[in-house]
């Protein structure tokens, strides 16, 4: 009801899950997934408050006490918890389900709740608002989570695609496709035989990890296992945008077209080469072309970096979490200071009132 992706690719969630990350299992007939793993409570707290924790006298003592043990419902590989279609299984008893694994934790989060998507149909939307509804009569505190970044493919040509960006925003973006001249761009399929040799894999998997050491946020390192798995699997739908300059490997774009929308999971780069040919706005491009061409109604590009994709066209949806803390006195905490934790939405409504104000002499 709420997943945009390919089962398989949540099959290789639980197959081979992220480094660290213990995948658990609740009583039927609730099946989504769950896991178990540490948690740094700073990881979506506004940068203010990091700030003034990390300033605190000690800190590089005791900071490592708020990374602690935490269940999760959902997946790290999937933009919505994945809640099958269940008619017999009432919001009521999914939360009883998480409550009673809670007891377990110190923390549990219900991960990305989608808040009335585009990209879902109304079942999917009515689930989630009825299981949303549940959480916070059970006690659970719903946060703003991040806000995932989509283009609609409702334009004919990239010319009229960028014909509605700001002026300085299209100029942008052509002074940077400049740079596809000298590249060598080529789709892969998954399960394609190239993906045998080892030492393919191993190229791809060290551009992942470049990508991941540069990120701000560090919680789910997938593991190489997991790679290879997903690039291997011809049933999964997967597609690779593998970008070369002078036949070297320089980056790659790893997609899915799942119900007819372009699902954009991974990215892997080489530094510095993947910033001196624009690479991140030139696959953009390109995977609306590919999007274009296939008929797709959406491009959907995920969560991290809105700005960097709100710079480049994308139109945003908010998701929720739902977290429920064990401990009384530390839950009319968390509820207190909720929204210390939801960076995203600050950021969304400083765009929109800086789109409100304008910059001075911005061109429209």
């Amino acid at each position: 009801m709420t997943t945009l992706e390919p089962a398989p690719l949540l099959s290789a969630f639980l197959r081979h899950p992220p480094e660290g990350f213990d995948v658990l299992t609740l009583p039927a007939p609730c099946h989504e997934p769950v896991f178990a793993a540490h948690f740094d409570l700073l990881t979506t707290a506004d940068p203010a408050l990091v700030m003034q924790v990390k300033g605190l006298p000690g800190y590089r003592w005791w900071g490592r006490w708020l990374r602690i043990r935490t269940a999760f419902v959902g997946t790290t590989v999937s933009e919505y918890v994945p809640l099958p279609a269940a008619p017999c299984v009432l919001p009521q008893m999914r939360v009883a389900a998480w409550r009673a694994l809670a007891a377990r934790f110190r923390l549990l989060v219900v991960k990305d709740l989608p808040c009335d998507s585009p990209l879902l149909g109304a079942q999917g939307n009515l689930a989630a608002d009825a299981l949303a509804q549940a959480c916070a009569r059970a006690g659970f505190v719903l946060l703003a989570g991040q806000q995932l970044a989509y283009v609609d493919i409702d334009f004919v040509s990239i010319d009229a695609y960028l014909a509605r960006l700001s002026a300085s925003r299209r100029k942008n973006i052509r002074r940077k496709l400049r740079s596809r001249t000298d590249l060598d761009v080529a789709l892969v399929q998954t399960g394609d035989p190239n993906f045998d040799d080892p030492a393919v894999i191993d190229a791809y998997y060290a551009l992942y990890l470049n990508v991941y050491a540069q990120s701000e946020i560090h919680f789910d390192r997938l593991s190489r296992d997991f790679f290879a798995y997903v690039l291997r699997d011809a049933s999964n739908g997967g597609m690779v945008f593998a970008y070369r300059h002078a036949g070297e490997l320089i980056g790659f774009n790893l997609c899915f077209e799942h119900g007819g929308k372009l699902i954009d999971k991974y990215v892997g780069f080489a530094y510095p080469q993947a910033r001196t040919h624009n690479l991140y706005a030139v696959s953009w491009i390109v995977n609306l072309e590919h999007a274009l061409a296939r008929g797709l109604t959406h491009y959907v590009a995920g969560w991290t970096d809105p700005q960097v994709k709100a710079e480049l066209g994308a139109s945003f949806t908010p998701t929720r979490h739902a977290v429920y803390v064990r401990n009384p006195l530390l839950r009319k905490l968390a509820r207190a200071f909720a929204h210390r934790f939801e960076a995203d939405r600050e950021w969304k409504e400083s765009a929109g009132r800086r789109a409100t104000v304008g910059p001075p002499g911005a061109a429209s």
